[in-house]
């Protein structure tokens, strides 16, 4: 490229974690390329330590077409692939699907117009017509339901991969774990407007699923940090202080019940709920002590990043 000549900067970014996925990568990348042929693009790979000839189709396909590779030396889940390619990605939409052919690539557009014509911030797609075995699609939709219960999220379909998002939300997600479920709910969070497609959801064309129950009881365990962190993440003494006194309060009262005993005449000295009242009120304490260090902590370390989504600069700026 000349040095005077402007690189054009990729409308779309389109993420894909790998592993073990070398029968359907390039058909995959084929699809993508003869979708987008008129929009600028670019496709980000990761490699999320494959074990067969991803890589090696990830580098041949990268001589081809606007394909960039990355490789993880091992496993390491798929958030932390998303996040790898979020944090390559440079286009104004970043889109994300799986590599099992499963999901469209020709829905990418359609989500895009949806983006702009209600302002969404992100677009989850949903399988409503999802081709998967029973034992798959029922827990599913089990952790959909609670998701939506629990977060106020009202979305069909968390784990869909086919996923839209803006500039602004990729750069703004920490994912680690299995976070790359709750980046509706994480988005919404912030105060992103989060919206949903029904999407065009294909059989399995190659291979077998690498996802099995284990990961749903992993999903389920991290929903809970992703409640915990919004929640209480710069209120900790509202937590710890809340089960603190509830503790503390049981065993004041215990305590009290045992005075009156006592002073009535009775032997309260080998009384197991003696000993409670007392392990009760030191256990409330310590809770209660726990969330004040915790809000020490954090006034110490102050530095609370706030997501700005707009800016108007001041006329006197512009002189």
């Amino acid at each position: 490229m000349d040095s005077g000549e402007k690189k054009i900067m990729p409308e779309v970014s389109i993420v894909i974690p790998a592993y073990n996925e070398e029968e359907s990568i390039i058909e995959l990348v084929g699809e993508i390329t003869a979708h987008f042929v008129d929009i600028p693009h670019e496709i980000i790979i990761v490699d999320d330590g494959s074990t067969d000839r991803t890589w090696e189709k990830i580098r041949q396909l990268s001589q081809e077409h606007p394909v960039s590779g990355l490789r993880f030396s091992c496993n390491q889940g798929k958030a932390a692939a998303l996040a790898a390619g979020f944090q390559e990605s440079s286009g104004k939409y970043v889109a994300t699907l799986d590599a099992d052919l499963q999901d469209d690539p020709s829905e990418i557009t359609a989500m895009i117009q949806l983006m702009e014509r209600e302002d969404f911030d992100l677009v989850s797609g949903w399988k409503r017509d999802r081709k998967d075995p029973t034992g798959k699609t029922l827990p599913s939709k089990l952790f959909n339901f609670t998701v939506r219960l629990a977060t106020g999220v009202k979305l069909h379909d968390f784990n869909c991969g086919l996923k839209v998002y803006t500039r602004n939300v990729v750069k703004n997600l920490e994912l680690y774990g299995e976070m790359h479920r709750y980046t509706p709910v994480l988005a919404a969070q912030q105060g992103f407007s989060v919206g949903e497609k029904v999407v065009n959801h294909r059989p399995r064309k190659y291979g077998k699923t690498k996802y099995g129950m284990t990961r749903f009881f992993r999903g389920f365990s991290d929903l809970l940090t992703v409640l915990f962190l919004h929640r209480y993440s710069y209120r900790p003494l509202h937590f710890f202080g809340g089960i603190g006194t509830l503790i503390a309060f049981i065993g004041f009262c215990i305590s009290v019940y045992m005075t009156v005993l006592w002073f009535a005449g009775e032997s309260i000295g080998r009384r197991p709920l003696l000993l409670l009242g007392v392990l009760l009120l030191v256990v409330g304490f310590q809770f209660i002590s726990l969330g004040l260090l915790g809000e020490m902590v954090l006034k110490l370390s102050s530095r609370k990043s706030f997501l700005i989504s707009e800016r108007a600069v001041s006329y006197s700026e512009k002189k």
